[in-house]
């Protein structure tokens, strides 16, 4: 076996950095140096998606479920209440991890049946690794499973454009969106809202109904200083003022529009320092992607779950077969075996590091654990709009019921995915009946 060493990745997964390519269609209307947005030739909406309504949805990477009421951020509370909330949170999929939950977010389905199990992995089939830092493994959509909902609304004849959401620079199940832009955590916030207002002030054949916008704030913060840290909570109000501004443009439109906030996972303070599997067990023959451990023979495997099955609280390892069932994670070959579960805010590692290497400890705050062990890994969800009801709260739920909830506010059919509408039915004016569009 060949495939890259990524050593000792933390548990912790880190924000994208991708840089803005040049050379791009520019984007129509806006009052600045045009944006670097990519057009694909999908013709025009057809005559009946002209006549739906429109949904826009946003992510803030890394916020937590309670930090609005925390931190008094008012405009996502005021939202809330204009529509519907989950106060005490939604669940991620596990791994509560960026790449994993915003791909499960537009599909409805759990990682491993999308298939991007981690932020970073290995395919023992395809012979190869899937990176987040690696443009040109997350611009392929053939490691990509599902319909995005991007792609479900091209198909039905309804213009869609993502300014910045994982997977959405692919081609998947046949499609890309109508407009999009390559990565750039760099591109200015108040830019970023200044192009979705001009997309919704295109002519009705052109004007996408499903936006999508993704910020990487407060994830950078959170990890960086901490999830209870002056920065970070700085950081949530910034992106709060940031919500403030999209709502009010999106209300100027006078369209009737659906908005959406969510995250994809929260972020928990680390305890203690590295827990490092190299001092449990013999991992000669193994490599890893992230804590994900690969090697090519069952004898490896059964070797290292033998040693590192009692070796220490702050994980449980499992033979991939034996995950436990409600984390939906026992079934792809690219999860690793054995599968390893912290059972706290622990950093996981591989491997200590090299002999005149600094050994660094773990960045303050830290993500990717089971939501019903770690609470503090459950995600924000925020709507208010002409489909949804005002007031509204909902129990904490798998964000794998998003996908068929945001088909339906498009007026899209759906593929049967892991989701439910059922879930989130009582939280939209027609109860989720067939509006007869």
């Amino acid at each position: 076996m060949r495939f890259p060493r990524w050593g000792w990745v933390a548990l912790a997964s880190f924000v994208l950095s991708f840089t803005l390519a040049a050379g791009q269609v520019p984007a129509a209307e806006s009052p600045k140096q045009p944006l670097p947005i990519i057009h694909v030739d999908n013709g025009p909406n057809s005559a009946k998606a002209q006549n739906h309504h429109y949904v826009v949805l946003v992510s803030l990477d890394g916020f937590g479920w309670d930090w609005a009421k925390r931190d008094g951020a008012k405009n996502l509370l005021a939202l809330g209440k204009q529509g519907v909330s989950a106060p005490d949170g939604m669940l991620p999929s596990y791994p509560s991890l960026t790449f994993p939950n915003h791909i499960t977010i537009v599909t409805g389905l759990y990682p491993e049946h999308h298939g991007v199990v981690a932020n970073n992995f290995y395919d023992p089939d395809r012979k190869a690794s899937f990176a987040l830092f690696d443009r040109k493994a997350v611009t392929d959509g053939t490691w990509y499973g599902g319909t995005p909902l991007w792609s479900l609304a091209e198909s039905q004849g309804m213009r869609a454009a993502c300014l910045f959401w994982p997977g959405s620079e692919a081609k998947i199940a046949g499609y890309q969106p109508t407009y999009y832009l390559r990565f750039d955590n760099n591109l200015d916030q108040n830019a970023r809202i200044d192009q979705v207002l001009a997309w919704l002030k295109l002519p009705e054949a052109d004007r996408p109904h499903f936006i999508t916008m993704y910020f990487a704030t407060p994830d950078r913060e959170g990890h960086k200083f901490g999830p209870d840290a002056p920065e970070t909570k700085a950081a949530v109000l910034k992106m709060d003022g940031m919500v403030g501004k999209l709502k009010a443009g999106l209300d100027a439109t006078g369209l009737p529009i659906d908005l959406v906030v969510v995250s994809d996972h929260g972020m928990a303070k680390v305890e203690d320092g590295w827990v490092t599997l190299d001092k449990f067990a013999d991992l000669n023959g193994f490599e890893a992607a992230g804590t994900l451990l690969y090697t090519d023979t069952e004898g490896k495997r059964a070797r290292l779950y033998n040693q590192l099955k009692k070796a220490s609280p702050d994980f449980i390892a499992y033979r991939r077969k034996d995950v436990p069932p409600e984390l939906n994670y026992n079934q792809n070959p690219r999860e690793g075996d054995p599968v390893l579960v912290a059972t706290g805010p622990y950093a996981i590692r591989v491997r200590t590091p090299p002999a005149g290497k600094p050994d660094e400890p773990p960045i303050p705050g830290i993500h990717g654990f089971d939501p019903v062990k770690v609470p503090q890994m459950k995600a924000i969800f925020f709507a208010a709009g002409p489909d949804i009801v005002e007031g509204g709260t909902v129990a904490p739920f798998e964000n794998v019921n998003l996908y068929p909830w945001l088909a339906h506010l498009l007026s899209l059919t759906p593929p049967k995915t892991d989701g439910s509408l059922n879930v989130l039915a009582k939280t939209l004016r027609d109860n989720g009946n067939d509006p007869g569009n």
